[in-house]
């Protein structure tokens, strides 16, 4: 379980971006954080994965404050991180970096298996460099992959859908439904996408740098599509766009 406790960040020139934000992620459910563009979605999560320290507040996940810890150390107890836009690494194979995130070599029979998992032919993926070649929705897909290699009890995922075709965002839902039912660990996934939305166990909102809603899905995504009073007025406007 992450508990996130009166969570402030600015800017250096002294521009809030957060403010007060406390929230619980319950253990081995799927959490979707929306909201509207530039209302602190994106360095909440940065902030989970120690990319970035918060001005004020603590984070404490399993009853260990995480605080101040730093992104490898985060790591090394079992945080994940899969970026909006994937880094690529010229000179590294995609069997390298699965292996790395794994923590050690693997048998090839492991490794196809999970990139079957995320919609990929291992024989046509498992020697490839993870550079240029790839794209939008091959390296999400790969990214996924190694944070499946990994086995971390909390996985955070921001904007998996930005930058990929449309058949890759079908495909990727897929793999997300499949990871929510065999789920052994918290899945985080930042988005705008109804769709998305609509597979998660529980939705938290925020606009302005503030926590707005957090309840079950099926309470909140209702709340939103219809525009309900409370809710903020350009969310739904940007959450379906």
């Amino acid at each position: 379980m992450l508990k996130l406790q009166h969570i402030t960040w600015q800017t250096p020139d002294g521009v809030q971006v957060l403010k007060d934000v406390s929230l619980t992620v319950p253990e081995n459910k799927l959490v979707v954080i929306t909201g509207p563009n530039g209302g602190g979605k994106t360095t909440l999560a940065k902030i989970v994965a120690g990319l970035v320290s918060p001005t004020s507040g603590r984070l404490i996940l399993d009853g260990q404050d995480i605080t101040d810890l730093d992104v490898t150390q985060r790591a090394r107890i079992g945080v994940s991180f899969a970026f909006q836009q994937p880094v690529r690494f010229k000179g590294l194979t995609v069997r390298q970096l699965m292996e790395l995130a794994a923590g050690g070599q693997q048998h090839e029979e492991s490794l196809c298996a999970m990139l079957s998992r995320v919609g990929l032919c291992a024989r046509e993926y498992i020697d490839r460099e993870v550079n240029a070649t790839l794209s939008g929705g091959e390296i999400k897909r790969i990214e996924i992959a190694t944070v499946l290699a990994r086995h971390t009890k909390l996985s955070i995922f921001d904007e998996p859908e930005a930058g990929i075709d449309l058949w890759s965002f079908t495909n990727l839902i897929d793999v997300f439904e499949d990871m929510r039912r065999s789920l052994k660990g918290t899945l985080v996934i930042i988005s705008h996408q109804e769709r998305i939305l609509s597979i998660a166990d529980e939705i938290a909102v925020i606009s302005g740098g503030a926590l707005e809603h957090m309840g079950p899905a099926a309470d909140v995504l209702p709340r939103l599509l219809a525009g309900e009073k409370g809710c903020p007025a350009c969310l739904k406007r940007e959450v379906f766009a």
